[in-house]
């Protein structure tokens, strides 16, 4: 895509996940959100959205950390470096102390670097969510070993 000059816009959750539902490649917009926040273009077309909400792991939800848990994007350059530094900005300003997201190795990272992020472990793959006692399906993501980022 283009090296379009974006700007920072609301997005509603209906709208951040129906955008996740277009552009993401492999996950389907999550569950719930905290806040979403998008990059549109000079001519106000949406380019990126990234979604914000509690950490899906248990042991990361103690009441003071968020997680990034999608971003999607049109292809639009720096788009999703522009929502990482954003996400985090926003993240202190409601009060809370820590962001991460759990990127799948093999991406290349280079937004989260952009941003400032920071690699503070390597999670191992899991054969899956499905338990006897809590049924699900997969989405085709499980078995990949994922990257735990930090926000500076």
């Amino acid at each position: 895509m283009s090296d379009a000059l974006l700007h920072l816009v609301p997005v509603r959750s209906r709208q951040a996940k129906e955008f996740v539902r277009t552009w993401h490649r492999h996950h389907p917009p999550p569950a719930g959100q905290i806040f979403a926040v998008g990059a549109a273009d000079e001519t106000g077309v949406l380019r990126t959205v990234a979604i914000v909400g509690r950490p899906v792991a248990r042991h990361p939800d103690d009441g003071t950390t968020l997680e990034v848990t999608r971003t999607a994007s049109d292809g639009t350059r720096n788009a999703n470096s522009l929502l990482y530094g954003a996400s985090w900005r926003a993240t202190k300003a409601l009060g809370y102390r820590r962001l991460v997201t759990y990127p799948q190795d093999g991406e290349s990272g280079a937004s989260l670097r952009g941003a400032g992020w920071r690699i503070i472990a390597s999670r191992p793959p899991r054969a899956g969510w499905h338990t006897p006692s809590r049924p699900r399906t997969g989405h085709g993501n499980d078995r990949v070993t994922r990257l735990l980022w930090e926000a500076p």
